[in-house]
């Protein structure tokens, strides 16, 4: 388990660093999916598959439906693919950053095995995942109503962004 939960974070990281050094947005949509698919995996292996499937759902229902419209906006007719030389320049700085810093929490307390929360015990009759939302919802919920404020005030500037990039490729033509 533990190895398969540390190949899941180097493809996450790999799936980051394919968003951060993709100046099209076809290629770093792919990234995107994923990153969003290897970082639910590594919550199913944490002992959290409800959180994970609402992740998901969340994730890829709404906010790669404004991304495939802002995509869509953005059209360019011949974009750069991850072979060209900028783009593998992007990425060789992003993984030598990753390295650099990933060297200086090297051997650490996390370096042990990595334990499922609910295997700590034998007979536990609640999951985590489970119990964790509950506290989300009873703890969080002046942090659940500001995000959904935060996320109110996003669209707005998200629409006028669009609107601004569609009337600058109309004045491109």
């Amino acid at each position: 388990m533990t190895y398969f939960m540390l190949l899941m974070m180097v493809a996450l990281i790999l799936g980051l660093i394919a968003v951060a050094s993709n100046p099209t947005p076809y290629f770093a949509a792919l990234g995107l999916v994923v990153a969003a698919g290897v970082g639910c995996g590594i919550l199913i292996g944490s002992g959290g598959p409800f959180l994970s499937l609402v992740l998901f759902l969340i994730y890829l229902g709404g906010m790669l439906v404004v991304f495939a419209y802002s995509a869509a906006l953005a059209a360019e007719p011949f974009p750069e693919a991850w072979g060209s030389r900028s783009v593998l320049l992007y990425v060789l700085v992003y993984v030598v950053g990753v390295v650099l810093v990933a060297g200086s929490f090297l051997g650490g307390w996390y370096e042990g095995s990595w334990v499922v929360v609910d295997e700590l015990k034998e007979l536990c009759l609640l999951r985590g995942d489970i119990s964790g939302v509950a506290m989300m919802y009873s703890f969080g919920g002046h942090m659940l109503v500001i995000c959904a404020w935060v996320l109110l005030l996003m669209f707005p500037v998200l629409l006028e962004s669009i609107s601004m990039l569609h009337v600058n490729m109309l004045l491109r033509v």
